[in-house]
């Protein structure tokens, strides 16, 4: 709600209050003024101090029992409160200064005016007719037995006013609230979709993250993007884009459960909350839209790669694999990411591989562990746009040790080098890090030491001597010319030549600010292009070899686990 909302909102509330304490005041105002005459002509003034003093006082507890009720009954009660007491005084009042000749009928009116205010039109008017009802009971049930009742014809005109002053007001309130909505909805909800939009979606993700820590719940998070979607758009045009936006956004509201929170992110990606789902089921959900997403035809779909419209879809859930709001957005993001630039069309769930270092693997001890995670996180926060990439290069390193058929020993080896391959660039400035410009001689340079930063970092540690020449040549190319040592063909140790190609192929296919990001297929043909100068040309063919193998036995249905 705007800012002008709420102060509109607290001024209509101040007047509500208002009327309502003139709904309990001037009952009481009329029944002092009507006997103050018996009190001031018998001489009792003390005794009519007295009552003035009881009357106020009961007012004062009758609206803090009103306020104390409201806030312990239920939505459906609590709007029925304040007029049933309201009207039981008026209707007392009216009792005691007259009856049907009493000149306080009128005070009907402020409870009407309140109900109108605050209840929907439906209340509002039953309650104005429950008064005229009343002041008719009185007229025809306690005015004397005559052939005319002129106090039954005087208060038709009453009547009417109740009804019309009822009928009024609350027409109006219901319009400004009908305008509210409108204004809320043009700020929410996305024109194109009618999803969500960026901004409610992140104050949403926030209330949820703190109902999730209330209640102990898990909250799993969808990150989605749609596939080859630009070339779709470059190929047919932004009018036919944003109908493929329109069908993928009805889609999803079709296919996921309804207490899920769908929104548009951006362009063409969106994500979906799950209250109280864990991420075994929101995988569930996830693949069940990927599925229909997938079985929808899409006008001119077979000019696309794979002939087909799809998405790609990234899963994090809190608190298992995110402790903020933050990271559970980060999270499915990189899993998306991954997703659809490794394979497209399927889905990945986040799980952050350092995660997995035991105490007990590779007989590192718990010191030494710690040392470990804290530096590869100081590296990845310094660098964003290379975040993740460790984990990246480790799971990339397990699967290639497998195809190749490694014994254990050099197979945590390899996967401990690709931990900390990159540990030296702690001692490189965040500047030289990130910068976007082609670097000076002197800043490469300085970028080529971090091989012997790294060594000298972890040179000390007994127990990662073994991963010694792996991380200081992992940046030797197969030719001679790389660094630090110039070192060429079997000459490189046989696991810095695995690191040298996961490496590479993961950096290729990062986002970096000094270089254009490369898809899966350009990033494969870069290697085939460079086997045999850069790369080990058999090491180059055994790492195509696993990963097509790995989509093969996958294909596109399956859930992929890894670090982002």
């Amino acid at each position: 709600m705007f800012k002008d909302e709420k102060e509109k909102a607290m001024q209509i509330n101040q007047i509500l209050n208002i009327v309502k304490i003139a709904s309990f005041s001037f009952p009481a105002i009329a029944f002092l003024q009507y006997f103050s005459n018996y009190y001031t002509e018998s001489g009792y003034f003390y005794k009519y101090g007295i009552l003035i003093i009881s009357v106020l006082s009961i007012i004062l507890l009758i609206y803090l029992l009103c306020t104390l009720l409201q806030s312990k009954v239920r939505d459906s009660i609590k709007k029925w409160i304040v007029p049933t007491i309201s009207l039981s005084i008026a209707f007392l009042s009216v009792m005691l200064t007259g009856s049907y000749e009493s000149q306080y009928k009128f005070l009907f009116l402020f409870v009407i005016i309140a109900s109108s205010i605050e209840c929907s039109m439906k209340t509002s008017i039953s309650i104005a007719g429950l008064s005229v009802a009343i002041i008719w009971g009185i007229d025809l049930i306690c005015a004397p037995n005559t052939a005319v009742n002129t106090y039954f014809e005087s208060d038709i005109v009453l009547a009417c006013a109740f009804l019309i002053i009822s009928w009024t007001i609350s027409y109006y309130v219901d319009l400004r609230k009908k305008h509210i909505e409108n204004l809320k909805d043009m700020v929410n909800i996305d024109g194109l979709t009618d999803l969500y939009n960026h901004r409610y979606f992140y104050d949403s993700l926030s209330a949820q993250i703190s109902a999730s820590k209330k209640d102990g719940a898990d909250l799993s998070l969808l990150f989605i993007d749609i596939d080859n979607f630009k070339y779709y758009n470059d190929l047919y045009g932004h009018p036919k884009g944003d109908e493929v936006l329109r069908i993928i956004s009805k889609i999803i509201k079709e296919t996921v459960q309804s207490n899920a929170l769908v929104a548009r992110y951006g362009g063409e990606e969106f994500t979906i909350l799950f209250p109280n789902t864990c991420e075994a089921l929101a995988i569930k959900e996830a693949e069940k839209l990927r599925k229909a997403v997938q079985a929808h035809h899409f006008e001119g779909q077979e000019n696309l790669p794979g002939s087909c419209l799809t998405i790609s879809v990234g899963v994090s859930t809190f608190p298992s694999k995110a402790k903020t709001d933050t990271e559970l957005l980060k999270n499915a993001d990189e899993a998306c990411y991954r997703a659809k630039f490794l394979y497209k069309n399927r889905v990945e769930t986040y799980h952050s591989i350092l995660d997995e270092i035991q105490d007990d693997v590779y007989g590192l001890d718990g010191k030494t562990v710690t040392s470990i995670k804290t530096l590869i996180a100081v590296i990845n926060a310094k660098d964003k746009y290379t975040y993740g990439h460790v984990e990246r290069v480790v799971f990339y390193c397990t699967m290639i040790a497998e195809k190749l058929g490694l014994n254990d020993t050099d197979k945590n080896t390899l996967i401990y080098s690709a931990y900390l391959h990159d540990i030296g660039k702690i001692n490189i400035s965040e500047e030289i890090l990130m910068k976007t410009e082609p670097l000076t001689n002197e800043e490469w340079e300085l970028v080529k030491t971090h091989p012997l930063k790294a060594v000298e970092i972890i040179e000390n540690i007994i127990s990662l001597q073994n991963m010694v020449p792996i991380i200081l040549q992992h940046h030797e190319r197969y030719d001679g010319t790389g660094y630090p040592n110039n070192l060429k063909g079997e000459e490189i140790t046989y696991l810095a030549r695995i690191l040298t190609v996961v490496d590479s192929f993961d950096a290729m296919t990062s986002r970096r600010p000094y270089q254009q990001q490369k898809n899966y297929n350009q990033a494969i043909n870069e290697l085939i292009k460079n086997s045999g100068t850069q790369f080990d040309p058999e090491i180059v063919n055994v790492f195509i070899i696993t990963i097509q193998d790995r989509e093969e036995q996958t294909g596109n249905t399956s859930v992929l686990s890894i670090g982002a």
